[in-house]
């Protein structure tokens, strides 16, 4: 199956997934694009997931504000302008700055991203996090968290 052009304006946004207090908009799906993902990521001061890993790369784009993030024990904050690519299997992490941050993420094309940000959406209630459920959810969606 061929990948279809398509356009995705702000007022096409699907609704915001919650993941752990972060708003994640997916912009486009691996079943939209036939491979990579895009989503928006919004979060307020201190949120952002812990130590993980995963079969896919990922790259961060900073649109608004500033986020702290790590990979492979090496820590940069990267501020609007900024592009941060993170290499399948590398560890990483990142935390949202002072005023919070807003950043654009893309992942390739085996990520299983969007899968992840729907269970936790769906599974995982606002509050406190359950996390035997958030490392089964990761675990279900070949995340590593702490490695």
């Amino acid at each position: 199956m061929n990948p279809q052009p398509f356009v995705v304006k702000p007022g096409d946004y699907p609704r915001a997934l919650n993941v752990l207090g972060e708003g994640i908009t997916v912009l486009a799906s691996r079943e939209a694009t036939q491979g990579y993902e895009i989503f928006l990521q919004q979060g307020p001061e201190g949120s952002g997931p812990p130590p993980h890993s995963h079969d896919w790369d990922e790259s961060f784009y900073v649109i608004k504000g500033s986020v702290e993030i790590s990979c492979n024990g090496r820590t940069t904050t990267a501020t609007p302008g900024t592009l941060v690519h993170v290499p399948a299997g590398a560890v990483h992490s990142f935390t949202m700055g002072a005023d919070g941050c807003e950043m654009l993420s893309v992942t390739g094309h085996t990520g299983t991203a969007s899968s992840l940000f729907t269970m936790i959406d769906a599974e995982v209630p606002p509050g406190p996090p359950d996390i035997p459920k958030l490392l089964e959810i990761a675990g279900k969606c070949n995340v590593h968290v702490g490695e």
